[in-house]
């Protein structure tokens, strides 16, 4: 969903620990008019375009993961960050094979798997890193070209092929709503994949969990949690409004 209003820059720790409050705010809020309890809801911050000594002052501002779209920039600043205790990485964005072994060696979600060639380069690398990784399917909801994301009909052929790939721990879906000022065009995308991913629960291995839907972002959180949303994923509401559009970090 659109909006008009532009989100100022945060500059200080202490704006970027108010708006972090001012989103769980309105986490809370929008739980309440749902009937759910705000500790279903994670937030999950979106540090794309910041560089690593912003994302410093983030950090003192409480934030302990941070999610990227382009994987070699979010490997860049793990690199740089890596005196940060207990913070971590979550790779929100479309991934080429040739790139997992970045996500294998640093990540602790992944938030757009869609295909199985994908999952088997991940698993692969993950292999060879000794390491494990929580990831979630990406699901175009939308329909729109432009998106990245499996259709919701391959999603269950897809579901039973990855029981293969023990490195990775399917914890559910993920999508990016139609971009619209259509309040309902928008919910719909959020019902779909929460109606999606209730259907898999019923044909998925017995040790797969799909508990997650990751889905809303600054301007449709709201409407997501209301839908059923478990991870948010806020980055201009509170860093600020982004300078680099949005086209290039989801790319057509």
């Amino acid at each position: 969903m659109t909006s008009n209003s532009l989100y100022p820059q945060a500059e200080t720790i202490e704006q970027l620990r108010q708006n972090i409050d001012a989103v769980r705010q309105r986490i809370d809020q929008a739980c309440t008019k749902a009937g759910r309890d705000p500790l279903e809801v994670r937030l999950l911050p979106v540090s794309k375009t910041h560089p690593a000594q912003y994302l410093r002052q983030a950090y003192a501002a409480g934030c302990r993961m941070f999610g990227e779209n382009k994987v070699q920039e979010a490997y860049q600043k793990w690199q740089e960050l890596d005196d940060l205790d207990n913070l971590k990485w979550c790779v929100i964005g479309h991934l080429q094979t040739n790139k997992a072994k970045y996500v294998a060696r640093f990540a602790s979600e992944f938030h757009a798997l869609d295909s199985l060639r994908l999952a088997q380069a991940l698993n692969q690398r993950l292999e060879i890193e000794n390491r494990d990784l929580d990831v979630l399917i990406q699901i175009n909801t939308s329909g729109e070209k432009s998106k990245y994301g499996i259709a919701p009909e391959q999603a269950a052929k897809l579901i039973t092929q990855l029981e293969a790939f023990p490195r990775l721990h399917i914890r559910g879906l993920m999508t990016l709503a139609i971009n619209s000022d259509d309040t309902e065009q928008v919910r719909s995308c959020f019902i779909k994949l929460r109606e999606l991913r209730d259907q898999l629960k019923k044909i998925a291995p017995p040790k797969m969990q799909l508990t997650e839907l990751s889905m809303g972002m600054s301007g449709d959180f709201e409407l997501a949690i209301e839908e059923g949303a478990t991870i948010v994923r806020i980055g201009q509401a509170i860093f600020g409004t982004r300078e680099q559009p949005d086209s290039y970090y989801w790319p057509k």
